[in-house]
């Protein structure tokens, strides 16, 4: 009764807000839970979904192409959310220099990789690394060194996807940061000038500390883009699985081979593995702020 009389009292606020939780509810919930039950079942889209249990799960793990995207996309996390967060936060300090000329024409340059389409970027990418004719080889060649096969070679066919992941997702992150740093009042830098401390001090003792819940958004951001990373992993595909990420292995299983129960199994593994690591990304973090 208390419900319905609140429901009555509030009935148009909660009449506004009903779209959104009747898409969430039919586009979000509803597919979620369908494919946790889909991933205990055999299924091709076609026949009704046979019951198999544990089966899919236990495929996965024999699997050699799920042991190799795992640990492809593990090397795109790690080195992702280094990579990204140093360059954007080097780029942001850099914008908010009061010494940085031409600013307008750094700041553009900068934030251009954002309004790029990722696939047309992907195909530019396999142009530069190409073997034969790409720009990348063409400069090695010219200080001396011989010609890397980066697209076909599996002990190479990483770099270029990471490259071109970390070079368009440093715009976003580095208006996020900026945006930080222009929060941070300039009394803290001239108190510390005043006692002292050199700029390199003043970035570690003050920037950073005040930048660490932006740089913890930042980094649980990064993991979750890394690892359903698909289109740089699919544009710049090297010699069978040596560059296809976790994403990428869901989509073709799901789509391409229309092994749909195996395909959820492996997308309940990719929710469980990011559940795990933001928790002990917000644990660090709690534990940090306690101490």
């Amino acid at each position: 009764m208390k419900v319905l009389k609140t429901l009555k009292k509030y009935r148009i606020p909660y009449l506004f807000i009903s779209p959104f939780f009747i898409l969430f509810f039919c586009f979000q919930l509803i597919p979620v839970v369908w494919t946790f039950y889909i991933s205990f079942t055999e299924w091709n889209g076609l026949k009704a979904p046979e019951w198999v249990g544990f089966d899919n799960f236990s495929l996965m793990f024999r699997d050699y192409m799920f042991k190799e995207s795992f640990m492809n996309t593990v090397f795109y996390w790690l080195v992702s959310v280094v990579g990204v967060i140093a360059i954007a936060l080097m780029i942001a300090v850099a914008l908010k220099s009061h010494h940085l000329k031409c600013r307008k024409a750094f700041q553009t340059i900068a934030f251009l990789p954002y309004v790029c389409a990722s696939v047309a970027m992907g195909l530019i990418f396999m142009m530069l690394f190409d073997e034969n004719a790409g720009l990348i080889n063409e400069v090695i060649v010219s200080f001396g060194g011989s010609r890397i096969a980066w697209l076909s070679s599996s002990q190479y066919s990483k770099i270029p996807v990471v490259i071109l992941f970390i070079w368009r997702s440093i715009p976003w992150f580095t208006i996020i940061i900026y945006s930080g740093l222009l929060n941070i009042s300039s009394e803290y830098y001239e108190a510390a000038t005043v006692d002292g401390a050199n700029v390199f001090q003043q970035f570690t003792k003050i920037t950073i500390p005040l930048l660490k819940n932006i740089l913890f958004f930042c980094a649980l951001t990064i993991t979750i883009d890394t690892w359903k990373m698909f289109n740089e992993s699919m544009t710049l595909a090297g010699p069978g699985t040596s560059n296809t990420s976790l994403f990428q292995l869901i989509y073709e299983n799901g789509f391409q081979t229309m092994k749909l129960g195996y395909a959820s199994s492996l997308s309940v593994v990719l929710i469980i593995i990011l559940l795990i690591i933001s928790m002990i990304q917000y644990k660090l973090r709690k534990s940090d702020e306690g101490v």
